[in-house]
């Protein structure tokens, strides 16, 4: 890039940032004008700019200008993008484009290729050594059933197998491991099971939707030679993807316990925030039993290739490399459930906390009232009428009601003082144990 370019590139970026800071403060209709003039500034960068200036974006700058983006370039732009803003935004890419069932790759000057596929045709001349198949219709499943003559699930039907039907090996050779793949966007968090079937040197991937770990799979193998050399080392490195997206959602939930955290241990908190709390914690904890769930089943599927004896011995040892990250992370998430269980526990308390002082409250109410209840009794009698014959009754129930007045007063101080004699005592009892 010349150093004319350079500082285009860099004004153009300055004046995105300008619209954005216009963006955040003005009304709807100006605002529409301001989406417009982004469209505008930003179809004059190319990827490589475009890159340069999401990298440098704050989190939700860089979700209005990706949100802006055309659907075509995206992908152009994830891959010169670094890895972890590329996991950051390809997390919650939702395909706008459902004709796109059926996606086919070979291998081209060592990149991952994908071939354009419009019929059957095209795919009986194809070479490909990875057919991805998203909610196929039955019409692209018997596509690849007739060309390359394997037997493909139908993606509605993975959730019903049974566990001893995950892995197995058919009789012509053919591999078939069943597994689950994480989805963990803003708005929603599950596994999703995807069907692998390992045919000579080709790779079948069928699933029900479009997934973070496939997609970032695609870029990384586009974008760096020689990545990849076979239809396994595809397999093993969308295994390995899927643990890196796991990792970076275990990152996410540390951030949202954080946060949470600084409500917990606030001095005060009332019960409706309690609940918000309780709430969130309970969707972290959702989210790292998936996740824990999620790298079980896929140590269970590596161990199946290692034992089958499927694999050469440089993918053994990124087989053992990826068991070992898959470790790490049973340890962090053996550590997010004591966090979540902790804090869960610390505002639970809180509850109790509110709970006995509202309980504390009617306790005093009522140890202040009973002695008036049982001078009212006394009051209503006859006998108090015979006792006070001769006084007015004016003064007589004034002078009831200033008694009942001062012994609610001495009640009430005489609480007081039992309980702060209390307060000083565990203090002074505190303090002497400190001292030993």
């Amino acid at each position: 890039m010349s150093d004319s370019d350079e500082t285009y590139t860099q004004e153009t970026i300055l004046n995105v940032r300008s619209v954005l800071a216009r963006h955040r403060l003005v009304e709807e209709l100006v605002r529409k004008q301001n989406l417009v003039e982004l469209q505008r500034l930003l179809e004059q960068l190319d990827a490589d700019a475009m890159a340069q200036m999401l990298e440098i974006f704050s989190h939700d700058d860089r979700q209005i200008v990706w949100d802006l983006i055309a659907e075509n370039r995206k992908e152009e732009i994830l891959i010169a993008m670094p890895y972890d803003t590329r996991v950051e935004l390809a997390a919650d890419f939702r395909p706008r484009n459902r004709n796109m069932v059926i996606r086919v790759f070979d291998l081209h000057e060592g990149l991952l290729r994908q071939i354009p596929i419009e019929s059957k045709a095209d795919l009986t001349h194809a070479k490909p050594i990875w057919i991805d198949l998203v909610m196929p219709e039955e019409e692209h499943l018997n596509w690849a059933q007739d060309v390359f003559g394997v037997d493909l699930p139908d993606p509605k039907d993975l959730t019903d197998l049974e566990t001893s039907a995950r892995f197995y090996v058919e009789d012509n050779g053919d591999v078939h491991l069943h597994s689950d793949f994480l989805l963990d966007r803003k708005d929603e968090s599950r596994n999703v099971a995807v069907a692998f079937v390992l045919k000579k040197e080709t790779l079948f991937s069928v699933r029900s939707e479009e997934l973070p770990a496939f997609r970032l799979q695609r870029l990384r193998a586009r974008a760096e030679s020689d990545y990849i050399s076979d239809a396994k080392d595809l397999l093993l490195d969308l295994y390995a993807a899927d643990v890196e997206y796991s990792a970076n959602a275990l990152e996410d939930i540390y951030t949202e316990l954080e946060a949470v955290g600084r409500q917990v241990f606030k001095s005060y908190m009332t019960d409706e925030e309690a609940a918000k709390i309780l709430a969130a914690i309970a969707e972290e904890e959702d989210l790292n039993g998936r996740i824990r769930r999620n790298v079980l089943d896929t140590r269970r599927a590596l161990s199946f290739l290692m034992r089958g004896k499927f694999l050469s011995e440089t993918q053994h040892e990124d087989v053992r490399e990826i068991l070992r990250d898959i470790e790490s992370l049973d340890g962090h998430t053996s550590f997010l459930f004591n966090k979540i269980n902790f804090q869960m526990e610390a505002t639970v308390g809180f509850i109790n906390v509110n709970q006995n002082k509202d309980i504390k409250r009617l306790t005093v109410i009522s140890l202040v009232f009973m002695p008036l209840n049982v001078i009212a009794g006394i009051g209503g009698m006859s006998e108090f009428s015979m006792m006070t014959a001769g006084i007015p009754w004016q003064i007589a129930y004034s002078g009831l009601f200033v008694g009942l007045a001062f012994v609610s007063w001495f009640t009430f101080m005489g609480v007081q003082f039992f309980e702060r004699r209390k307060i000083k005592r565990l203090s002074l009892e505190n303090r002497k144990a400190q001292q030993r």
